[in-house]
C-alpha cells in the first residue's frame, strides 16, 4: 500500500511540476515568438500529434499495462509494432512535408513537419520503457525522467528563439526533450532484450489496438480539428491566437483530470463490483468533480484579462475572448474523464465509439462552418458542440444507469450554489480592477482570495459532499506520511 500512495504522489508532482515548466517556458515565448509563429508551430504540432496518438495506441502502453501475464515476447512484439508503423509513418510525413505545405499554403511548414517527424522514431522507445515503468507503478522514476525531459524542452525552446529560430525552436525543443526522455528511460531501465524484434503474439497485439487507435485518433483529431481548419479557411496568427486559448482552457485538465485518470476507471469498476449500485457511484463522483471544475472554469473566464497580461502579455489580449467563450463551454464536460470508465464497467464499451460517432462529426461540421466567420465563431461554436457532446454520452450512460434528469438536477444543485458565490466574489474584484481600483496583479491576486473563500463557504452552507472528502484526504495524508520515503535505518 505504501508504494502505491508513494506512485500517486510521484504521479501528481510530474505533472504540477511539468505543467509549471510549460507555463513558464510559455509565458517566455509568447514575449519571444508572434501569434503566426506560435499558429505554425500549433500547425505542425497538430498534424504530428494525431499521427502520433494512432501509433501509440494501436500497438503500446495501453496493451502492455493492461495484460495481465505479460511475457517477455509480448514485450518485443509491441516494441517491434510499433516501431515499424512510426518509421513508416515518420517517412511519409517526411514525403509529404512540402505538399502539405502547399495545402496550408505556407513553405515554411513544411521543414517543420519534417524536423516534427523525428519524434515518431523516438516515441516507441521512451514508450515502451514508460509502460512497462508504469505497469510496475514505478513512477518516482518517471517523475525524474520527465523532469529533466521538461527542462530540457524549456531550455532548447527559450535558447533558440532567443537565437531567431522562430516557429523552429518548439519544434527543436521538442526533438531535444524526446531524445532525452528516451535516453534517460533506457539507461534506467538497462534490459536492451525487449528491443530484440519479435513478431510473437502479433494477432492479439493489433487486434487490441485497431479499437482502442480508433477512440484515441477521433478524439485526438477532434481536438486539434479547429487549429486545422484555421489555418487552412483563415491564417496561422489565427491558429496562434485560438491554440493559446486552449492551453489556458485546458489547464484544469491539467492540474486535476490527468491526475486522477489513471485511477479514476479501476476506482469505478471496483465500486461497482463491491456495492453493486453503479448509478450512485457515478452520480457521487460528477457532484465532486463539478464542485472543482465549475468553479475554476468560470474563475477563468471572469479574470482572463489579467490571466493572459500576466502570462503572455499585452500581445496576446485577443486571446481574452476566446479564453472566456471556451471555458463557458467547456463547463459542460464535468464528467468527461467517467464516461468510458463507466462504460466499461457496465461491460458497453463499444458505446464510447459509438457515441463518439454520432457527437463528434457534426460537432467537426459545425466548427468548420464557424472557420469561415473567423477564430471567435470557432470559440463560440463550443458553446453548442460540447453540451451536444455531453448530452449524447449522457444518454448512451442513462440508457445503462436508469439515469433521470431530476436525478442530475438533485446531485448538481450544491455545486451550482457553489460556483454562484465564486462568480460574486470574483465579479466584485473584476470591477474593482477595471475600475482602476486595482492592478492587474493586485486583482488577480485579490479575485483568486475571494474566489477560494467564497467557494469553501459555498462548500460549508451547502453542505457539500466534497467537504468530507478533504477531511478523508487530509486524515490519509497523515497516515501516509511516515511511508512516503523508505526509513534509512531499514534493514
Amino acid at each position: 500500500m505504501r508504494s502505491v500512495q508513494r506512485s500517486i504522489l510521484f504521479s501528481a508532482l510530474d505533472r504540477y511540476v511539468g505543467l509549471l515548466l510549460v507555463f513558464v517556458a510559455t509565458a517566455v515565448l509568447a514575449r519571444l515568438l508572434s501569434p503566426e509563429e506560435f499558429g505554425i508551430y500549433a500547425v505542425v504540432n497538430a498534424i504530428t500529434s494525431i499521427i502520433a496518438a494512432c501509433f501509440q495506441e494501436f500497438a503500446g502502453a495501453s496493451y502492455l499495462i493492461q495484460k495481465r501475464e505479460l511475457s517477455r515476447a509480448s514485450v518485443q512484439t509491441t516494441f517491434t509494432i510499433t516501431l515499424m508503423i512510426s518509421a513508416a509513418t515518420a517517412l511519409v510525413l517526411f514525403v509529404l512535408a512540402q505538399p502539405i505545405a502547399r495545402f496550408f499554403e505556407l513553405d515554411r511548414l513544411g521543414r517543420g513537419i519534417e524536423v516534427s517527424a523525428l519524434n515518431l522514431l523516438l516515441l516507441p522507445f521512451s514508450g515502451t520503457i514508460a509502460a512497462l515503468f508504469r505497469r510496475e507503478m514505478q513512477f518516482g522514476v518517471l517523475a525524474i525522467c520527465n523532469l529533466a525531459a521538461g527542462v530540457t524542452i524549456a531550455i532548447v525552446s527559450v535558447a533558440l528563439a532567443m537565437a531567431q529560430f522562430s516557429y523552429m525552436a518548439p519544434l527543436w525543443g521538442g526533438v531535444a526533450g524526446n531524445a532525452v526522455l528516451a535516453v534517460m528511460l533506457l539507461i534506467w531501465r538497462r534490459d536492451f532484450e525487449v528491443m530484440r524484434p519479435s513478431l510473437v503474439d502479433c494477432r492479439e497485439i493489433v487486434g487490441f489496438g485497431l479499437y482502442s487507435g480508433a477512440v484515441s485518433v477521433l478524439n485526438v483529431f477532434y481536438g486539434l480539428a479547429p487549429q486545422l481548419f484555421l489555418a487552412r479557411v483563415l491564417d496561422f496568427a489565427a491558429v496562434g491566437l485560438y491554440s493559446r486559448a486552449t492551453a489556458a482552457t485546458q489547464i484544469f485538465d491539467k492540474l486535476v483530470t490527468q491526475v486522477i485518470s489513471p485511477v479514476v476507471m479501476p476506482a469505478i469498476v471496483g465500486r461497482s463490483k463491491a456495492s453493486g449500485d453503479l448509478k450512485s457511484v457515478y452520480l457521487e463522483a460528477i457532484q465532486l468533480l463539478s464542485a472543482v471544475q465549475w468553479p475554476f472554469l468560470i474563475f477563468m473566464a471572469i479574470m482572463a484579462r489579467p490571466i493572459i497580461l500576466l502570462w503572455l502579455g499585452p500581445t496576446w489580449i485577443e486571446v481574452v475572448p476566446l479564453v472566456q467563450l471556451l471555458c463557458i463551454g467547456n463547463l459542460a464536460l464535468f464528467a468527461a474523464c467517467l464516461t468510458y470508465p463507466v462504460f466499461v464497467a457496465v461491460g458497453r464499451v463499444q458505446d464510447a465509439l459509438i457515441s463518439s460517432l454520432i457527437s463528434l462529426p457534426p460537432s467537426l461540421l459545425v466548427i468548420f462552418g464557424a472557420s469561415f466567420l473567423g477564430v471567435h465563431a470557432v470559440a463560440a461554436s463550443a458553446l453548442v458542440t460540447l453540451p451536444f457532446q455531453a448530452a449524447v454520452a449522457f444518454y448512451f450512460l442513462g440508457r445503462h444507469l436508469g439515469l433521470r434528469p431530476a436525478e442530475f438536477i438533485r446531485t448538481l444543485w450544491r455545486s451550482g450554489a457553489v460556483t454562484a458565490l465564486v462568480i460574486a466574489g470574483a465579479s466584485i474584484c473584476t470591477a474593482l480592477t477595471e475600475a482602476g481600483g486595482l492592478t492587474s496583479g493586485a486583482g488577480l491576486a485579490s479575485a483568486f482570495f475571494v474566489a477560494v473563500l467564497c467557494w469553501w463557504l459555498g462548500l460549508v452552507v451547502t453542505g457539500h459532499p466534497l467537504l468530507q472528502q478533504f477531511q478523508y484526504a487530509a486524515a490519509g495524508l497523515v497516515r501516509m506520511a511516515p511511508g512516503l520515503w523508505p526509513s534509512r535505518t531499514a534493514p
